[in-house]
């Protein structure tokens, strides 16, 4: 992100935290609670979302060397994903074309081929077939037409790329929506991978999104928690057509408001999420981050699945060993102090602790009241435009009429 915009936001964050005021945007709205119940529409989310629309599935540190391989089957179509000799980032159907049997098991790991364990027929990390037992009996197959069936995969701004879909489109700056130059800012290309954390919930995954959606809950349901180092109600909003920015003041913002602005820094005064079209949260900055990929349960619309991966730069994680250590002997869980660094074991705590027993579970009672048909609707403040964008978008792309205004 720009210098400039990076004062600009801090600035504005100041001012609604001297103001005691939210950010305004003017409208409210009224979501009709079906839209977390109805199967029939929870069926065209999933193939309009996830089966025929690209998915952002990680970031480079997923394939760090040459010969890592990631699989994963989170939006209805089995996936392999490859790091060949010449360091370019692929991805195929995980299944063998002999008689579709997945080719590669294990989640992550390093392999210069895949051998499909039913007949043993053999693929290299490019996707070429390459080995066929006893050829002779099966008959003559052409090689060079019976590799696994590629998909259209692209690595940018250090953020992994895949269509579903052999013949989809895949333009990653146009799905940025004019991200591009400030991802490529954000150094995801330097993040290793240092974990995932899985979480299943009787909620729908649009509600799941909704957790992500405002600042109005931080004082209030984070009290305990993440209260004690973000300020909430207030917050800076912006839109990149079917994305956004969303950046809310830690309360190290104080220290600067009697500094130069040369000396302050975005990073210790600010918390920020992207959003990007359609179940992706991308939180943290230039030395850690955490991408949140939230899935439906293709079968239940009162169910998803939230994975979030971890990373942080080796810089980060280099420096952090003394420092957990030295916590250790202290005996203190000093919250303050391990966000400056990186401990997987804290940023898992984090979304143990917050999203899953705090957010989703709010979610899953939400999720109880759309399911009895008694709830018409739920509220969108003025204080929430978020929540406004990320629905009105996903109602547009399917045809529905926006909501409706209070």
């Amino acid at each position: 992100m720009q210098r400039q915009i990076q004062l600009e936001i801090v600035r504005e964050l100041m001012r609604q935290l001297d103001e005691r005021v939210n950010i305004d945007s003017g409208v409210q709205y009224k979501n009709p609670t079906s839209v977390y119940t109805d199967p029939v529409l929870a069926t065209r989310e999933w193939e309009q979302f996830f089966k025929h629309h690209p998915q952002m599935i990680g970031l480079s540190g997923d394939l760090p060397e040459p010969g890592s391989f990631l699989t994963l089957n989170d939006f209805g179509v089995p996936i392999i994903a490859t790091r060949a000799e010449d360091g370019r980032f692929r991805a195929f159907l995980n299944a063998c074309r002999h008689r579709g049997v997945r080719v590669a098991g294990e989640g992550r790991g390093e392999a210069n081929a895949f051998t499909c364990p039913f007949h043993n027929w053999t693929y290299s990390n490019e996707g070429d077939l390459i080995g066929i037992p006893r050829e002779h009996d099966v008959g003559r197959i052409d090689k060079s037409c019976n590799g696994l069936v590629a998909l259209p995969a692209e690595e940018r701004y250090g953020l992994l790329w895949v269509h579903p879909v052999p013949e989809g489109q895949l333009d990653v700056d146009s799905l940025l929506g004019g991200l591009a130059d400030e991802l490529s800012r954000m150094a995801y290309g330097d993040m290793v991978y240092m974990g995932e954390s899985t979480l299943s919930c009787d909620l729908n995954w649009k509600l799941a999104n909704d957790t992500f959606g405002e600042t109005y809950h931080f004082p209030r349901l984070h009290r305990q928690t993440l209260g004690k180092l973000f300020y909430g109600d207030a917050l800076h909003y912006t839109e990149f057509g079917r994305n956004h920015r969303f950046v809310w003041p830690l309360k190290g913002i104080d220290e600067f408001r009697n500094r130069p602005e040369a000396e302050w820094s975005y990073e210790h005064a600010t918390g920020s999420l992207y959003y990007l079209f359609p179940n992706v949260q991308l939180g943290g900055g230039t030395r850690s981050c955490s991408v949140i990929k939230i899935y439906p349960d293709g079968e239940n619309p009162g169910r998803s699945i939230t994975k979030v991966g971890h990373y942080a730069t080796r810089e980060v994680i280099d420096a952090n060993v003394a420092q957990q250590a030295e916590v250790a002997t202290d005996d203190v869980y000093d919250l303050e102090r391990r966000q400056r660094g990186f401990s997987l074991q804290a940023s898992q705590e984090v979304f143990r602790s917050t999203i899953e027993q705090e957010d989703y579970l709010m979610g899953e009672t939400t999720q109880k009241a759309a399911e009895s048909g008694v709830m018409p609707f739920v509220q969108f403040g003025r204080n929430e435009p978020a929540l406004h964008h990320y629905h009105n978008t996903f109602r547009a792309v399917l045809g529905m009429e926006p909501m409706e205004r209070i």
